[in-house]
């Protein structure tokens, strides 16, 4: 297996940057191969204009849309961008892996997607035309690769659950699961999350690092997120999804078909407010009753 890690976080001495060292070893040791981008030790240029087209002709008003597939077509990318484009095609396995960031993911990693995802390459495949939209969600240049996020989050699982203050998880990470990753063709396992992570000890830290291990090295073998492909025969001409297949449902739940994955079903947590750093998803063996998140049973949640 090869992977692709994209890591976005700033401290090379923070609690990501042991996870991504600890990953990148435990992988090695494994047989796997590996690429990284640090985008901040890269000092990734995330602002997309008119410098990413080295060949473009200045005097004209910048349509960045169709610059990018003029250059994309003809080859004369930016250097960076061409070569990320080619770690993408190389891997197996992509993950991106970040701290969440004002309900998303760090300015530096928007704007390595905005500037890689080019036109020709990430978007604008195949035949556009009336009821046709061209080859994405599900299709695309990655697809039969797998994807992942791995993600750190500073508040408490009941905050990101079905009813917490922060909204759930699963519609933050959505325009990065399926809009990010799924669209150009990456199959996309559930994500990899870490909560309360200002509170772990050293102890917790060692444990995060082997779950972020197992999630890894277990990760071509994990059932994906069943997400509805978009010219799998579930959307209608105008792309919305066929009434007779969840007619009383709305929201992205509808895009995934029966069993839809949740990542985080919490709603409440311990009563002395002690730090849980898992949550109970839809595939945990507690899924079905109504056990809340506790110190006690978070361990069994690392796998």
């Amino acid at each position: 297996m090869k992977v692709f890690l994209v890591f976005a976080h700033p401290n090379p001495h923070s609690l990501n940057a042991t996870l991504k060292e600890h990953a990148v070893r435990k992988l090695q040791e494994a047989g796997r191969e590996i690429q990284v981008s640090d985008l901040y030790a890269m000092k990734w240029k995330a602002v997309a204009d008119a410098d990413d087209f080295p060949e473009r002709d200045n005097s004209q008003p910048l349509n960045y849309e169709a610059a990018s597939g003029e250059a994309y077509r003809s080859g004369t990318q930016a250097p960076d961008v061409a070569a990320e484009q080619e770690k993408l095609l190389w891997a197996d396995a992509v993950i991106l892996q970040f701290p969440l960031w004002w309900y998303g993911m760090p300015a530096i990693l928007k704007g390595w997607v905005e500037r890689v995802y080019a036109k020709g390459f990430a978007y604008g495949r195949g035949l556009h035309e009336k009821s046709k939209y061209g080859q994405r969600y599900g299709e695309g240049v990655l697809q039969g690769k797998r994807a992942m996020v791995c993600v750190t989050i500073g508040g408490r699982v009941a905050h990101y659950g079905p009813r917490g203050v922060g909204g759930q998880i699963d519609d933050l990470l959505w325009p990065i699961q399926h809009g990010v990753l799924f669209y150009p063709g990456l199959t996309v396992v559930p994500p990899t999350l870490f909560y309360e992570v200002r509170k772990a000890n050293k102890e917790t830290v060692r444990t995060f690092c082997e779950h972020y291990e197992s999630r890894l090295l277990s990760l071509m073998e994990t059932e994906p997120i069943p997400y509805r492909t978009q010219n799998g025969g579930d959307y209608d001409e105008f792309q919305t999804v066929r009434m007779e297949l969840a007619a009383e449902s709305s929201g992205q739940f509808v895009h995934q078909t029966d069993p839809v994955y949740r990542s985080n079903l919490e709603t409440t947590g311990p009563s002395d407010f002690s730090p849980v750093h898992f949550a109970r998803d839809s595939r945990s063996p507690s899924a079905e009753g109504t056990e809340p998140a506790t110190k006690s049973n978070q361990a069994s949640r690392v796998h």
